[in-house]
């Protein structure tokens, strides 16, 4: 569960004193906490952002760790269009990561590190995939300079997609080849986990590339998923603040999570969107 630096900082309840952290931790859920502030334009790039949030960072992890969090994020975002990304952004991001990645290790936390590559624009999925693996390629080699132990590192990645706007999209076979072949080359086996993000794709869309993605081999990394848009539009869009509709959005939720859990297994099938096959 990744919480944002208020939602960690809130307690259990009315005279409880507990953070939410610590609750999440009695319940079998493991806490972490978004760190970045947020991207700023690059400077002298047009169109290009870096992620910000390094200052002061060490004694926020400090306090984090001991409000409960167990690990860290930072997202960074790479556009993909005609001139972008340049090398430039991709290691400025790349460094930021590494620094990142270290400063938490140092804290006693695990650091998860997501370099983006934004899905907006006409490109096609081999594009996607070449700045992908420039990304990783960029990741890896800062993360190496920077003396991060790699076996307490997990990535958040987007998956290989045509962009947004390509008036041809890749088939969900095309998307886990390309993939697993870029995250083959790029990504070293120590790292223990990686897990995929779902960067605006619709909620079946995302559940059924991952299923592909990880029922097509066996990686030497662990395969899963770290869904926003994709697990929670449903449940949200059921709810609509209306507390007679918290039941069903929390149905809703939970029947997405039992697909993208299936998926992340490999077993997804499309009964399960009506209710059977679990």
């Amino acid at each position: 569960m990744i919480l944002s630096d208020d939602i960690l900082r809130q307690g259990a309840g009315a005279g409880a004193g507990d953070s939410v952290a610590r609750i999440a931790v009695n319940r079998g859920i493991i806490p972490g906490v978004k760190v970045d502030a947020g991207t700023t334009d690059l400077a002298r790039f047009p169109g290009e952002h870096l992620t910000q949030g390094l200052d002061g960072l060490r004694d926020r992890l400090l306090e984090y760790r001991e409000l409960g969090a167990c690990f860290t994020k930072w997202r960074a975002v790479i556009s993909v269009g005609e001139s972008l990304p340049t090398l430039t952004c991709i290691q400025a991001n790349a460094r930021a990561l590494a620094i990142f990645a270290a400063v938490s290790q140092e804290a006693g936390l695990v650091p998860m590190v997501e370099p983006e590559v934004l899905m907006n624009g006409r490109h096609g999925i081999a594009r996607c995939e070449d700045v992908t693996t420039t990304a990783l390629e960029a990741l890896f080699e800062a993360l190496f300079d920077h003396r991060v132990a790699l076996e307490q590192v997990l990535l958040k990645t987007g998956m290989v997609v045509s962009g947004s706007e390509c008036p041809i999209q890749a088939r969900v076979e095309e998307v886990a080849e390309a993939t697993l072949r870029c995250l083959r080359r790029t990504v070293p086996a120590a790292v223990p986990g990686i897990l995929f993000l779902s960067g605006g794709q619709t909620e079946v869309i995302a559940t059924v590339r991952l299923n592909a993605i990880c029922g097509a081999s066996t990686p030497p990394w662990k395969l899963s998923f770290s869904f926003g848009r994709a697990l929670q539009a449903a449940a949200l869009n059921t709810w609509r603040g209306i507390p007679a509709q918290a039941p069903a959005a929390q149905e809703a939720l939970h029947h997405r999570a039992l697909c993208n859990a299936a998926a992340a297994q490999g077993r997804y099938t499309e009964a399960m969107e009506h209710g059977d096959g679990r």
